[in-house]
């Protein structure tokens, strides 16, 4: 018997839940393997902080390179569809970085690596991209800042996860053993996904990326600037508590982690509710506080504030900006309007591992939260502008 429009209304928020659990499973391989690479580039393969960073962040560059891709994929053929690809791709990348222990140099591992990293983000842009496009339809565009939240805490609440299991792992198998864990767990989130009833794609003509972009451009910039934080924080306070001889270099994250699904199961209702630019702006000042705690940082408890601060701060950003970008697309070019947004985040995670690697050879690691601290000004000052734009419009509304 078919179900009725209420009876599939009712189901949408146990199916958003349920895929937010296997994305949780799936993504572990990304929070497991965030910590441990750098360390090991760093200290397995005896390479500098610059190579280090670079490990972690060029698997977000191919995530930039893929996120129209994996939008029009979604747009065309559905966001299941795009979501099980990515989740083939995750076990893939797994299965090559298995392979690091029999590569004859260091140099032929880096590359063996730096092949798997690159996997790796390919896989993101289609399984995150797929789950949001997926959600959205379940649930409806009129929630779509819920949809958001519930799939960040799916992402987030497994960096908080996956740090300490990764660095657990490390210790005990080496890299080897944390890859065969990121082979397993993309596994059970495909086994969880592939029975979930499909959404069918919306008709209607398709603008160019190009022109999504323009009209999204700066409410990316907001989440770009939001994103450099997080990229420092996974990047380097592994490599700082390290470099200090402080214990428990995979906390970090994990109190990131922890901050940011606390603040979205408080507040995930406050985009849909209030509008994004406020969120967005009083999210910015927090985070900015905690990166620059981080780079002041003189005991581990401190930095651990400081990261727990970055996750608050983080926390609300995606969901409060994405809001404003689905209620400016039409909802057949919903999944390329997330591709093209998620990419300026991406572009942060990209960018901010090599390039604060290098201000880090020459000034410590702690020298890239001040960059993080800078880039969250940066943030609060246009996301001020957005609050006072949005404002106006309902003054004249």
């Amino acid at each position: 018997m078919p179900s009725t429009p209420s009876t599939a209304q009712d189901k949408a928020p146990h199916l958003l839940v349920w895929l937010a659990v296997a994305l949780f499973l799936s993504y572990l391989a990304v929070a497991m393997s965030m910590p441990t690479t750098s360390v090991y580039v760093a200290t397995s393969l005896h390479m500098g902080n610059a190579l280090a960073g670079l490990a972690v962040g060029v698997a977000f560059v191919s995530t930039i390179v893929t996120r129209g891709v994996a939008g029009r994929f979604a747009d065309h053929k559905g966001g299941k569809r795009c979501m099980l690809f990515g989740l083939v791709f995750y076990t893939l990348s797994g299965a090559l970085s298995a392979m690091l222990a029999w590569m004859p140099t260091v140099w032929a591992a880096f590359a063996m690596l730096m092949v798997a990293r690159l996997t790796l983000g390919l896989r993101e842009s289609l399984t995150v991209v797929g789950l949001l496009a997926w959600g959205i339809g379940l649930m409806g565009h009129q929630r779509s800042g819920r949809v958001l939240s519930v799939v960040g805490m799916g992402m987030y609440g497994s960096l908080a996860a996956g740090s300490p299991v990764g660095s657990a792992l490390y210790n005990q198998g080496g890299y080897a053993l944390v890859a065969l864990a990121c082979i397993a767990t993309p596994l059970m989130g495909f086994a969880m996904a592939a029975p979930v009833e499909a959404v069918p794609p919306h008709g209607g003509d398709r603008q160019p990326l190009s022109r999504i972009i323009n009209k999204i451009s700066d409410l990316g910039l907001v989440v770009f600037f939001q994103g450099i934080g997080f990229a420092a924080i996974g990047a380097f306070m592994p490599l700082m508590f390290v470099h200090r001889h402080w214990a428990h270099a995979a906390m970090g994250l994990t109190f990131f982690g922890l901050a940011f699904v606390l603040v979205r199961i408080l507040c995930s209702h406050l985009p849909d509710k209030l509008g994004g630019a406020r969120v967005a702006f009083v999210s910015m000042g927090v985070e900015t506080c905690g990166q620059l705690l981080l780079w002041q940082a003189p005991s581990p408890n401190v930095a651990l504030a400081g990261a727990f601060l970055t996750g608050c701060g983080c926390s609300m950003i995606f969901p409060a900006m994405g809001v404003e970008v689905v209620r400016r697309v039409p909802p057949q070019m919903r999944g390329t309007a997330m591709g093209g947004f998620a990419a300026f985040q991406d572009l942060a995670y990209g960018a901010t591992g090599p390039l604060t690697g290098l201000l880090a050879e020459w000034a410590g690691d702690s020298a890239v939260f001040m960059v993080g601290g800078i880039a969250g000004i940066g943030g609060l000052l246009l996301s001020a502008r957005l609050a006072w734009h949005e404002r106006a419009a309902v003054a004249a509304d």
